[in-house]
């Protein structure tokens, strides 16, 4: 700043926007202007209600009255935006306010006023917040945005004929009147993408979502369906889709299967590991239930176990007492999708079902089966190592226990009967007859569908109460969820989705097939809740964009 010589004349250059008014006081000494002090202060509430050029007069009666010290008895020039100021004491009809700041000026100040362009007012920046003074800078100096605005102004049809809007001109720039003095963008997507593009996907803006996005925009900028271009562009952002975790309720309703009619026509299988090796060195047990009876048999194993060994156990375990089952469902071990499992089990004409990959829910029963196995040898099995021991006393009374969906012991609905045990030796059996004996047994059979289906049906109300809709088509592009992938980043850091890949069949409602690199070594089938739709992004400054993030 300079030094004020009260030899030298004085040039005061003001502005006011809708909330604030500023100036700056200026002297020559030789090689141009140099400021000699600024002024900026907010408009009271009874004055950001004043017509615009009131608020300029305003700017200029409040830069007298500040450095008054310095300008009574010299010589002052007062630079303006606003042009009719110019000839303020020559008009005839003045309101009080108007006639009362003149008389001020006139009876204490020798003072001239000049028309001095908006665009180059240096006292623009004081009479606007910085928020918004940025984004009058980012629109002006930046030549591609500036020209732009400067077309999207000349072709959209509502700035042509401006007359009937709420908006204000300044420096080339339209401005919304409504006491936000944002800027008025016009109908050009380019703009506008770039624009929303400027506060969404720079280092300083963080990808934020919706709603943060659009506030940072309407700080500086308006248009009309603001909210609809947003959401737009945030959804097709390829970064945000891919890097961020999604807080909505897991898509996929619950498909429960239905109850097979007849015992042992459709089992499930998997294998229960990490136990203690046992008196045999087996360190693993086979689990296999029927989906009707609710029947398990354990068979201890090893964990090294290979697929030939596990049909073998299968066969002397489940189809020497119940013969070949036709269906057997099971996840996803490399035993059971092994050419040799697979093979056999053709030959047989067994239909091999698979849970889709990393969603152990489709085989829920053998889930829960395996649980209450491991709490049957953690509270009957003090010594730990013994548990191969005692294993055949398990299978048995869980399989006398009833069943809390059908309502009867797996025994009794595999054999019409309960077995004998110690407390009812001294009972005395009755025997019923043949025919009797055959319609209980099929009469507890069909109510133990029944019940299943409605356990089914409670099941899938409750479940999918914390569960959303979602339909997929073939030919849909998808993203895939990292959490069960190998990826070469910390686990933290790496993104949430891969993709997108394409939907090439759907194998369920639920469950889809992906066309999926050929190098990926996993299957190609996924429930709907590892997935997330992808949205392409068909904005003018998709190329730029990714080149942007």
């Amino acid at each position: 700043l300079g030094i004020a010589d009260p030899e030298r004349p004085f040039e005061v250059i003001t502005d006011a926007s809708d909330i604030a008014i500023g100036a700056v006081l200026m002297q020559d000494f030789g090689n141009g202007l140099q400021p000699i002090a600024y002024e900026s202060r907010k408009m009271q509430s009874a004055e950001r209600n004043y017509p615009v050029h009131d608020k300029e007069m305003l700017a200029i009666v409040h830069a007298f009255k500040i450095w008054r010290c310095y300008l009574t008895g010299a010589d002052v020039t007062v630079r303006t935006d606003h042009k009719s100021l110019q000839y303020l004491r020559a008009q005839p009809n003045l309101n009080p306010r108007q006639i009362r700041w003149l008389d001020y000026l006139e009876s204490n100040f020798t003072y001239k006023i000049t028309y001095k362009k908006g665009a180059n007012n240096i006292a623009d920046a004081l009479s606007r917040p910085s928020a918004q003074l940025a984004a009058v800078l980012v629109a002006q100096s930046n030549p591609l945005l500036s020209g732009l605005f400067t077309h999207g102004y000349s072709t959209d049809p509502f700035f042509v004929n401006d007359g009937h809007l709420p908006i204000t001109t300044r420096k080339g720039v339209y401005y919304l009147r409504s006491g936000t003095d944002r800027i008025w963008v016009p109908s050009y997507r380019l703009l506008r993408e770039l624009l929303i593009q400027e506060v969404h996907d720079s280092n300083l803006s963080g990808h934020f979502g919706v709603d943060k996005t659009l506030k940072a925009l309407q700080r500086f900028y308006y248009w009309p369906d603001m909210v609809t271009d947003v959401q737009r562009y945030v959804a097709a952002c390829p970064i945000c889709q891919r890097m961020k975790s999604s807080h909505q309720r897991p898509t996929g309703l619950l498909q429960p299967l239905e109850p097979p009619q007849r015992p042992w026509q459709h089992v499930t299988m998997d294998f229960v590991t990490g136990l203690p090796a046992g008196s045999s060195g087996n360190d693993a047990v086979l689990v296999v239930v029927d989906r009707l009876t609710k029947m398990a048999h354990f068979a201890p194993c090893r964990t090294t176990i290979t697929a030939e060994e596990t049909a073998r156990l299968f066969i002397s375990t489940v189809v020497r007492l119940h013969g070949i089952p036709p269906a057997i469902i099971s996840d996803r071990d490399p035993k059971f999708t092994s050419k040799f499992w697979q093979d056999t089990w053709a030959r047989y004409g067994t239909r091999l079902q698979f849970s889709s990959a990393y969603h152990p829910q489709t085989d829920g029963q053998t889930e829960r089966t395996n649980q209450t196995m491991e709490q049957l040898i953690r509270t009957n099995c003090p010594d730990r190592n013994k548990w191969e021991d005692v294993l055949p006393m398990l299978e048995f009374s869980y399989n006398n226990a009833p069943s809390a969906t059908t309502n009867h012991s797996p025994f009794y609905l595999n054999y019409g009967m309960d077995p004998t045990v110690p407390i009812s030796t001294n009972v005395e059996s009755q025997v019923p007859r043949s025919q009797q004996f055959v319609e209980e047994l099929q009469t507890a059979r069909d109510k133990a569908v029944e019940l299943i289906r409605k356990a089914n049906a409670t099941a899938r109300r409750y479940a999918d109460l914390h569960r959303r809709d979602i339909t997929m088509t073939t030919g849909q592009l998808v993203l895939l969820d990292t959490k069960n992938l190998r990826l070469p980043l910390p686990t933290k850091l790496r993104p949430r989705f891969c993709g997108p890949f394409k939907i090439v069949k759907m194998v369920t409602p639920v469950t889809a097939q992906l066309r999926l690199p050929d190098d990926w070594r996993i299957h190609n089938k996924f429930h709907v809740s590892l997935l997330r739709p992808f949205v392409p992004d068909t904005s003018d400054i998709a190329r730029q964009r990714l080149r942007y993030c």
